[in-house]
């Protein structure tokens, strides 16, 4: 057997490997004398027929099955022995192949195209700029949230006589009566000089206006059609009251603080709204802990130089997905795809170098936080602590494994970003809400 290495670019190469009969040959006869102790062959008893007709009936795959064994396990010993950091698979000149003679033919050559890049170079240092913005909460978010909070939690009511903001029930028809429907109208999306006439109004109003001019925004949405009906619904309707629904903000009191927080975490007012900061605190910090950690990857791979081998991933992603993907959506996606790649080959070099392992308490740990902050945003947090262990195993030990090894993963990834943040300069920068929100938009 032959191997040879022919780097034709700085990030491909074609690997040949050449075989000669005396490399699979005593695999074959050996495999053709077992299958001719087992081989049940009309005119002969079960394991008698001749090692002459067993090779004449299977010989021609029993090779094929071994050559392609010993080209599989060559392959892999092979590359386990160089210096290079190979990408994707391996993938065979299918041209070459197809123009074997097996019948016929006793010495092979086989070609296998391969992309790598050569050993990374990760330098950190504080030359490395990276703004690690903190999140201010503004006045007007706290209490816009406060007062949606209210509003949640508050209680339903049926006033006699409307007002901005309530649900009006009723009956909405055409002038024509090719249109009659039953549905609750929301005042808040009704423009203000509109609105007008339904403020005020009480049961067994007869209220005359223009649905497609009134409505501010989503007609089909609010009148609860689709968008082709919509667009028919012109001129005058006219819309009968037949109840006011309303939501009275709930009161500052105890039952109200239960609900959001559950029970006994807060019993005043000022603690209230100092526990809704503090939550809006944690979660904008997420957001941005999230963003500053993607411009440190950024950053990051922008100072190591890493040569991706573009056209042999391209066509590995499509022959690895075969039939699941097409020229054009690699060519779509493969900036992503390249951008994590890349930072994944610094991880991993990073991790190397510092001897960086996730351990199983890691994995554990990590994943409990996932799971509560599941259940916190369903509302069940405090339902599930009992559980966690059942919860935890349940999904480390599905999707076969898979999920173990994305957490792993994904410890992994903390620790070297935290690796990094202690050895680049991270320049704090205060951040309204608002100006967060510009950030992420773009």
């Amino acid at each position: 057997m032959e191997i040879l290495l022919d780097k034709h670019a700085a990030n491909q190469a074609s690997i040949k490997i050449k075989l000669n009969e005396a490399d699979y040959q005593p695999k074959v006869d050996a495999k053709l004398k077992d299958y001719a102790k087992k081989a049940n062959i009309n005119g002969f008893r079960p394991g008698k027929a001749p090692v002459s007709m067993v090779k004449k009936l299977y010989g021609t795959s029993v090779m094929v099955e071994e050559i392609n064994q010993i080209l599989s396990t060559s392959l892999n010993d092979y590359l386990k022995n160089q210096t290079l950091k190979i990408l994707g698979e391996p993938l065979p000149v299918v041209e070459d192949a197809d123009k074997i003679d097996w019948k016929k033919e006793t010495e092979f050559e086989f070609e296998y195209k391969i992309g790598f890049v050569e050993d990374l170079q990760v330098q950190l240092d504080d030359n490395i700029k990276v703004v690690d913005y903190k999140v201010d909460i503004d006045q007007k978010i706290l209490d816009d949230t406060i007062e949606n909070l209210r509003r949640q939690y508050g209680k339903m009511t049926n006033p006699e006589v409307s007002e901005k903001n309530d649900f009006i029930y009723g009956d909405l028809k055409s002038e024509d009566g090719s249109f009659e429907k039953s549905l609750s109208l929301p005042l808040s999306k009704i423009d203000e000089v509109a609105v007008e006439k339904f403020i005020g109004v009480k049961k067994g109003a007869v209220i005359v206006f223009e649905p497609f001019k009134a409505i501010i925004d989503d007609l089909a949405g609010v009148l609860d059609i689709s968008e082709e009906e919509a667009s028919t619904i012109q001129g005058n309707y006219t819309f009968t009251v037949q109840n006011i629904n309303r939501t009275e903000n709930a009161s500052f009191d105890q039952e109200f603080y239960d609900k959001v927080f559950g029970p006994d975490q807060v019993s005043t007012e000022e603690e209230f709204i100092d526990k809704v900061k503090e939550v809006l605190n944690e979660n904008y910090n997420k957001e941005v802990k999230v963003y500053t950690e993607e411009k440190i990857k950024e950053t990051v791979s922008e100072n190591v130089k890493i040569d991706l081998p573009d056209d042999f991933l391209k066509e590995w992603l499509i022959r690895a997905n075969e039939g699941k993907v097409t020229e054009d959506d690699v060519e779509k996606e493969y900036p992503i795809y390249a951008k994590q790649l890349k930072w994944s080959l610094i991880s991993n070099k990073l991790a190397e170098e510092n001897k960086i392992t996730p351990g199983h308490e890691d994995v554990i740990e990590k994943t409990k936080d996932m799971i509560r902050e599941q259940f916190a945003a369903s509302g069940m947090g405090a339902q599930m602590e009992d559980n966690m262990d059942m919860f935890v195993n349940n999904y480390l030990q599905g999707n076969e494994g898979q999920n173990y090894m994305q957490m792993m993963t994904s410890v992994q990834n903390d620790k070297v970003l935290a690796l990094i943040k202690e050895k680049i300069k991270l320049e704090e920068k205060n951040i309204t809400s608002e100006k967060l929100r510009e950030l992420l938009a773009n």
